[in-house]
């Protein structure tokens, strides 16, 4: 996923609350993208709810186009829902059951293909992941919003490469089509979710620099299983 860097809301912004305008040049789809995803995972937007491209083109400041390829990538990623005569709406929350066969899914995938990413790591690969790890912990910027959006988004990278490191292309795609970190990161904003979640990446890479592959299937095991029981509350 591409992602370009994002000004900050001023403190007068943020404590208010209000969507921060965004400047004009030519990344402006992009950077649209960004702060309708940031509201989206901060639930700012609320799941179910109608989005108005003009309500968004003004608060952004910027003309309708790039808010409506911004809003096409977002349906494309599942977060979205475009309907015929009626416009656009933030996709539904996920159900508990939905919730429980995602996260199936992911123990019976991710902690294998974790193993095997162990077999063919290198100090290259393990370079990308530590910078991924870097990026998550990092605090820069006054918005929370932001920082909630860029950890799901650092974090949905994080686990992809895994995937893509062992081979297990397959897996991969699979995990990629149910676009699963970000509904998962659309159900709580709260920092319980990032900051537990830093120490449980840290073991898996510990895991991988000792090459220990049975200890990096243990470590994303529990980081998957832990990740479930931190978000069950949202259903209650």
């Amino acid at each position: 996923m591409t992602s370009v860097a994002t000004p900050e809301m001023t403190e007068d912004e943020s404590r208010g609350g209000r969507a921060r305008a965004i400047s004009r040049h030519p990344g402006l789809a992009d950077e649209a993208y960004d702060a309708i995803f940031a509201q989206l995972m901060a639930l700012k937007i609320s799941p179910g709810s109608r989005i108005t491209v003009d309500t968004l083109a003004r608060e952004l400041n910027v003309s309708q186009t790039p808010i409506r390829e911004a809003l096409g990538r977002l349906e494309g990623e599942g977060l979205v829902v475009k309907t015929h005569l009626i416009g656009y709406s933030a996709a539904p929350q996920i159900s508990r059951r939905r919730f429980d066969e995602l996260y199936d899914l992911r123990l019976l995938l991710e902690p294998e293909a974790t193993q095997r990413a162990a077999r063919s790591m290198d100090d290259s690969r393990l370079a990308v992941l530590q910078d991924l790890a870097g990026g998550m912990s990092s605090r820069r910027g006054s918005d929370e919003r932001f920082r909630y959006s860029a950890f799901a988004r650092q974090d949905a990278l994080f686990h992809d490469r895994i995937l893509e490191f062992s081979g297990s292309e397959l897996i991969r795609q699979t995990l990629a089509h149910q676009h699963t970190h970000f509904h998962i990161f659309r159900l709580m904003f709260h920092s319980r979710v990032t900051e537990e979640a830093l120490d449980e990446h840290q073991a898996v890479l510990a895991a991988f620099a000792a090459g220990d592959g049975k200890a990096a299937k243990r470590a994303m095991r529990e980081h998957i299983e832990r990740s479930r029981d931190r978000l069950i509350p949202a259903f209650e």
